[in-house]
This record gives structure tokens, sequence and C-alpha cells, in this order.
């Protein structure tokens, strides 16, 4: 994958080998390029994580799409879905050059391909785990996965039968890929429980901090209105203090008052 921002691989993505992985292809074979034909849609070959239609080719792919005739040069390896023999010839799509990958080959050369089936039986490369689903036929490569290939039907095998291999230790690897899958696979299922439970309780904090926020405004809010009741008691309390000693005049006027009214009745 690229670097740019359309291309980032997922938080939690993590290598695998090409044995982990060939495990988890849906269809291996060792095969060589016939032909190269051009292909202007490319509607199969964008990242999950990309954006844009998948029916339109990728920013700056250009016209650069083909699609591939091959020849099997041995049976489809062990635990493929393809049932074929070798010697078939099969259209294979989604080659060329695009924005976040490339999947490439050259005419009349061998590669081993990861492959899978659309819903529409069009074989397409196989990148498991957004890594390289195309292999040249080299020496290492032939010596990384002979022990998938039954050479005997092979129309090379003469190039391919010295690398077979153990298969003890082949199945020992196996295991011990399965495991380590399962290891990577549980820990990355923790973590993003994990993950989950910081952004829930993230979440309850955040509820916590409002609410705290609201008793303080709320405190506040409280102790300025009892400051202003003191106050507003305090001069009252003065008023009626400055305003006592007018009473006494005021009673002994209504007393001379009323003693008058009496003396003339």
């Amino acid at each position: 994958a690229g670097g740019g921002g359309g291309c980032q691989l997922p938080a939690e993505w993590r290598p695998l080998s090409e044995g982990c992985r060939a495990e988890l292809a849906a269809i291996i074979v060792y095969a060589r390029v016939l032909a190269l034909h051009p292909d202007p849609y490319g509607a199969y070959n964008y990242l999950p994580w990309q954006r844009g239609p998948p029916g339109g080719p990728p920013q700056g792919a250009g016209d650069l799409f083909y699609s591939a005739e091959i020849e099997l040069l041995c049976d489809q390896a062990w635990g493929s879905m393809l049932e074929v023999p070798a010697g078939s010839r099969l259209n294979l799509t989604g080659l060329g050059y695009f924005s976040c990958h490339s999947h490439t080959v050259m005419q009349g050369y061998a590669y081993f391909f990861f492959l899978r089936m659309d819903e529409n039986y069009i074989l397409l490369p196989h990148g498991v785990n957004f890594q390289e689903a195309i292999f040249p036929d080299t020496q290492e490569n032939r010596r990384m996965f002979a022990s998938l290939f039954q050479f005997s039907n092979c129309s090379q095998a003469q190039h391919v039968l010295s690398f077979s291999s153990d298969w003890e230790i082949q199945e020992d690897n196996r295991l011990m890929c399965s495991s380590v899958q399962k290891a990577l696979f549980d820990e990355e299922d923790r973590v993003k429980k994990l993950q989950q439970k910081v952004a829930t309780l993230e979440k309850r904090n955040k509820q916590l901090r409002d609410r705290v926020k609201k008793v303080k405004r709320s405190l506040r809010q409280a102790r300025k209105n009892s400051r202003h009741m003191e106050l507003v008691n305090r001069k009252l309390s003065e008023k009626l203090s400055s305003a006592g000693g007018q009473i006494p005049y005021i009673n002994s006027l209504k007393q001379e008052n009323s003693h008058a009214t009496y003396l003339k009745v």
C-alpha cells in the first residue's frame, strides 16, 4: 500500500508471512503468462478503504489496467477452490499499476498466483492481508511454495521436484502459523474490546464532568444569590434601625389628636 491518505492500512493491520497467507488464499496456481490484454475499467482493482466508486479507475492510474491469459503449469495447490488440471488456460483480470498497489506480470514468464473468484466467476489476484498476491518464478519462491503442489502433475516437474519439502516440517510450520494467527487475531480482538471500553468510559467521564460543571455553576449562582440576599437584609435592617427613633413621636401625635377630638365632642 502507498502512503497516500486514501491508501492507509487499517489501524489493526499486522504483516503475515507468505506461508500464513497461503493458508488463507482461496486459490493458488503456478502458471505461465501467455498473453496480456488492455482492461480500461479496473472495476475490481481498489482497496476496501479507498474512497470513490469501485467502478471508476483510481486516480493517476490512467489506462494501465490489463488482464492476462495464463496456462497452469501444475494442478492447483492443495486446498485450492479451483478444480482444473495442469495445462488449463484461464483469464485473470485486476492487473496493472494503481494508485495504492500494483499487480503486474510480463508475457512469457511464470508466476505463483494467489487468486480469488468473485460472484461472477471472474478470477482476480487475492492480496491476502493487503500484501503481495503474485510471486515471480524464482528459486526462493519455488522452495517456499514447494509443499503446496503435486509436482508429478506439473509440466515443468524437472524444475521443481528438487524443492519437495519435508512434510513433517511443513506441518509443524503450518500448525505454528495457525497458532500465531489465532493469537494475533485474539490479541486484536482483545484490543478492540479494550478500545470500546475506553471509549465508553471516556464518554461517561465526559458526562460526569458536564454534571460537575453544572453543579458548580448552580453552586456559584446559589452563593451569589445568598450574598445578594444578605446585602438586601442588611440594608433593610439599617433602614428599620434608622426609622425606629421616629416611632414614639408619631405615637404621641396620634394620642394628642385623639384627646382633642374627645374634648370637642
